[in-house]
Formats: C-alpha cells, sequence, structure tokens
C-alpha cells in the first residue's frame, strides 16, 4: 500500500501533475503500474482518512495545549521508532509540524499496514499530510527543504 501512496504522490501532487479525481479512472491507471486491487483500496481508502481528518470537528486535533508533551502508546511504539519519534519531536521544535499536524501524522502513520515504519518512510508520509493541510504550505514548502535540499559541503559561511 505505501508504494502506491509514494507512486500517486511523485507521479501526480509532487510533480503538479493534474490529478485523476476519477476513483475508477485512478485504479485503472494504478492497476496498468502493476498494483494489486486489494492494495489499491487499501491506498485509496488511506487517502480518504487523509482527507476526513482536515473536516472540523475531529476530536484529538482541536483544543491541544501547544506546550504539552506527546506521550506514544505501545501500538505507537512498536511502530515509529526511536529515531523517527526524535524527528517529529525536532519538526515541532523547529515549528515545521504543530501539534495537529502531528497527530494528523501519527494517526496516518498507524494506519499504514506496515508493521514498522523506517524515517525516510515517516518523511512521506509527513510531506503527504502538510500538502493536504490547509494553511500550512510554509511548513510543507520547510519540510520539501529538509528532505531535498543537499548540503554544499560547507559547515561554515
Amino acid at each position: 500500500m505505501f508504494d502506491i501512496l509514494m507512486y500517486l504522490f511523485e507521479n501526480y501532487v509532487h510533480s503538479e501533475a493534474e490529478f485523476l479525481v476519477d476513483e475508477d479512472e485512478l485504479t485503472k491507471e494504478l492497476t496498468r503500474a502493476g498494483f494489486h486491487q486489494s492494495e489499491i483500496i487499501k491506498a485509496l481508502t488511506w487517502l480518504e482518512g487523509l482527507a476526513e481528518l482536515q473536516e472540523a470537528g475531529t476530536p484529538y486535533l482541536c483544543n491541544h495545549d501547544q506546550q504539552s508533551f506527546r506521550i506514544y502508546t505501545k501500538d505507537e511504539i512498536n511502530k515509529i521508532d526511536v529515531e523517527s519519534r526524535g524527528f517529529l519531536l525536532f519538526l515541532e521544535q523547529i515549528k515545521v509540524l504543530s501539534v495537529e499536524t502531528r497527530e494528523m501524522v501519527i494517526d496516518r502513520i498507524m494506519e499504514l499496514d506496515e508493521t514498522t515504519l523506517n524515517l525516510d518512510d515517516l518523511k512521506w508520509v509527513i510531506l503527504m499530510v502538510l500538502f493536504n493541510a490547509p494553511g500550512h504550505e510554509l511548513a510543507y514548502e520547510q519540510m520539501e527543504d529538509l528532505i531535498f535540499e543537499q548540503p554544499d559541503g560547507r559547515l561554515h559561511s
């Protein structure tokens, strides 16, 4: 399923190509690309869940104290390793993620059918969430810079 999400993000969203809105056409396109029907359905359901997180009234996305500390559940700890949890905290500290977008990322990670997630996969999930979160365009750009900007080899200017 994650491969399909990556395919969609790289070929439609990240490349700024026109995204196919019709689910049947999108399913046909993904089938032609070599993906299995069951995985396509899971990926589309995952994307629908991401869209639903944008709707007002999602309880855990509202009224958080911005100074609160996130304690992970046992299932979250099993799926999100220490390095990835540290990266999420870092992104919060530099204001790329807010409390709300962090929770959206964790929600989407927990809905992936992967048993564990590596840091590179986490970064893609973060990009997908920020891209789909209205008002977080600057955070999306900052995340892109963190991922794709290559250091020029100089430590000091």
